[in-house]
């Protein structure tokens, strides 16, 4: 399975799984009971997207003893599955990742130090950084230009999304100094 076929629920599973094995209820909970669920927490998603997972080696199912009588299926991440996370993680951020917001990109982030390691997570900060601060250039200039004959009201709508990378740049620095800090504070004696 290659990346490009793996939905955001995918990776969520991956991610979460790479955390903790967990059975498909534990999974549905944290979907249902956090900001996860963005992604789903539909029976109907999460099971079907389990299966795939597990069809083309990326976790292993297998069946536990329960409390009481009940039994149920945890799965854990495979090495291929580790893989494929890590692949995902740390792909480059494009203009297009930017383009359809950060959810994704922080999605990634979340998961990037239980499987990448804390200098691969600050290495992710800087290449967001960069791709972001790029990519306000761009947005800017087409501000300008679509300025001159836009209506208000799709200016200011521009303006939002321009403030919202802004502020998405803003948070990438403060996101690396507090790694940083953390860094300096381990290599002092």
């Amino acid at each position: 399975m290659s990346s490009s076929k793996i939905p955001a629920l995918g990776y969520a599973l991956l991610g979460l799984l790479r955390q903790k094995p967990s059975s498909g209820y534990d999974l549905r909970k944290i979907f249902s009971s956090t900001s996860m669920k963005t992604y789903s927490d539909s029976p109907g998603a999460i099971y079907p997207a389990l299966r795939r997972l597990e069809k083309n080696g990326l976790i292993r199912g297998r069946i536990e003893q329960g409390t009481g009588l009940r039994r149920r299926q945890v799965f854990r991440l495979t090495s291929k599955g580790l893989a494929e996370l890590r692949k995902w993680i740390t792909s480059p951020v494009t203009r297009e990742d930017l383009a359809h917001g950060p959810g994704l990109i922080m999605l990634r982030f979340a998961f990037s130090e239980v499987a990448v390691g804390t200098g691969t997570s600050l290495q992710l900060l800087h290449s967001f950084k960069a791709e972001i601060e790029s990519y306000l250039q761009v947005l800017r200039k087409e501000l300008h230009a679509r300025s001159l004959v836009a209506p208000t009201s799709a200016r200011l709508a521009f303006e939002y999304g321009i403030r919202g990378t802004e502020c998405f740049l803003e948070w990438t620095r403060y996101a690396a100094s507090i790694y940083e800090k953390e860094n300096r504070k381990e290599s002092e004696p």
